[in-house]
């Protein structure tokens, strides 16, 4: 499937804008083929601008994520993920000597500071609830019409968890080839839902 120029120019403008592109700018083609890889079926069906761009931003963030995870770059911490290379407060800032450590009361004091959450506006909440509604439901159909395909499981272990087809394989006991026709069966399913709309 080949991608418009407008298609290419909003996916490397949203991949550029996020803030772990910032010093993994060498991992650009990579950031691209997971978003597109994520999203193909999406551009061809969402025609709103508005949507379509809320969408692939989303996808983008979970694909940079992924990419940098998969390249040893991002670790999962407590508060979220961190860069590898990122050093704590505590690390980057050698004790004092014992001598010059302050002699107030307040020396012991930890002090921490919260994370700013820039939330998604509403209408962006909105958009993205109806997309993914949209997408859920075209699944569940396709699930209904054919129990014996496992689209639901399919759709769960791919999109949601985000395993390889080879483990899902494993997981559904089917071969490789099989999960991948399924994928396919899948996502031509979602789309002539998508497109019925």
């Amino acid at each position: 499937m080949a991608l418009e120029q407008e298609q290419i120019d909003l996916i490397k403008k949203i991949i550029t804008s996020d803030k772990k592109y910032v010093d993994n700018e060498d991992l650009f083609d990579d950031f691209f083929n997971e978003t597109y890889k994520r999203s193909f079926l999406i551009m061809k069906s969402v025609k709103n601008e508005a949507s379509l761009e809320a969408y692939l931003r989303k996808i983008a963030t979970t694909s940079i994520i992924n990419v940098l995870k998969d390249s040893g770059r991002l670790r999962r911490t407590g508060e979220g993920f961190t860069p590898i290379k990122e050093k704590s407060f505590d690390e980057m800032v050698s004790p004092l000597p014992q001598q010059q450590q302050p002699q107030s009361k307040y020396a012991n004091v930890d002090i921490n500071y919260d994370v700013i959450d820039l939330s998604d506006g509403p209408e962006e909440v909105v958009i993205k609830k109806e997309i993914l509604q949209k997408l859920i439901d075209a699944v569940s159909i396709a699930h209904t019409n054919n129990p014996a395909k496992q689209y639901m499981q399919l759709y769960e272990l791919r999109y949601v968890k985000g395993l390889k087809q080879k483990q899902i394989a494993a997981e559904l006991n089917l071969s490789q080839g099989e999960v991948s026709k399924r994928l396919l069966e899948l996502i031509e399913e979602v789309k002539q839902e998508f497109n019925k709309a």
